[in-house]
């Protein structure tokens, strides 16, 4: 089983000065439920190398027992050093791919080509696709083979307006998650803000926020299984 993990680039927060990026729990998580399944896992982002880290993820208040993990687990801090580029992966190497959060993909996933195509290539090719937080905002441009926008009329989750309220940012994003899922047409429902939630429908699998990203990756190894 080989499944794609890919990352920010980005590292910007808006105009504000302050740096973003990957959220560090909603990697380590999912790469330790994607490890301990057996999986061969790839890191990937738009730049290679090594991604920026939102720094905010690894204050005391938001480590956890997996991003401890994976911050003493060599090979996988080896792995996050050196990511591929996105535009040198293909559908055709793994079995399915993930997307962790963080405020970053909003500016670089979301509206990244070689990421579009990637997430179409793998749903024509029959195989999930799983985005938890902020990462369901990357397929505001994605499209079904008729052209219309891949949310439409599919159950979806992400981060909640109120999430975003909550952290100060709602000004600052380039567009709010939950807003843009509904506004393509998606059937967005969400659970208790900082609770987790997933949403299946098909092969596309989406969790609300950072306390979701264990159950998402449980979601596609099951899916993954069946």
């Amino acid at each position: 089983m080989k499944i794609l993990m890919v990352l920010t680039s980005h590292d910007k927060l808006g105009n504000t000065g302050h740096k973003t990026g990957f959220w560090l729990e909603e990697l380590a998580a999912p790469y330790y439920v994607f490890k301990d399944a057996g999986a061969e896992i790839t890191l990937a982002s738009p730049q290679g190398g090594n991604p920026p880290l939102d720094p905010k993820s690894n204050e005391p208040d938001f480590q956890t027992e997996q991003t401890h993990r994976f911050e003493a687990d060599s090979a996988a801090m080896a792995q996050l050093a050196s990511t591929v580029r996105l535009d040198s992966v293909s559908q055709a190497d793994y079995d399915a791919v993930f997307y962790p959060g963080g405020h970053g993909p909003l500016w670089d996933l979301a509206e990244d080509k070689h990421s579009i195509a990637l997430i179409e290539a793998f749903l024509a090719a029959n195989k999930e696709v799983a985005f938890v937080c902020h990462a369901p905002g990357v397929l505001r441009h994605v499209k079904t083979p008729a052209g219309k926008p891949l949310v439409e009329g599919k159950k979806v989750t992400g981060f909640t307006n109120t999430e975003e309220e909550a952290v100060g940012l709602t000004e600052i994003v380039p567009f709010l998650v939950e807003d843009e899922l509904i506004a393509k047409g998606g059937i967005y429902s969400k659970g208790a803000d900082w609770s987790s939630y997933v949403v299946s429908d098909g092969l596309l699998i989406t969790g609300q926020n950072p306390m979701s990203s264990t159950a998402t990756a449980e979601q596609l190894i099951k899916q993954l299984a069946e």
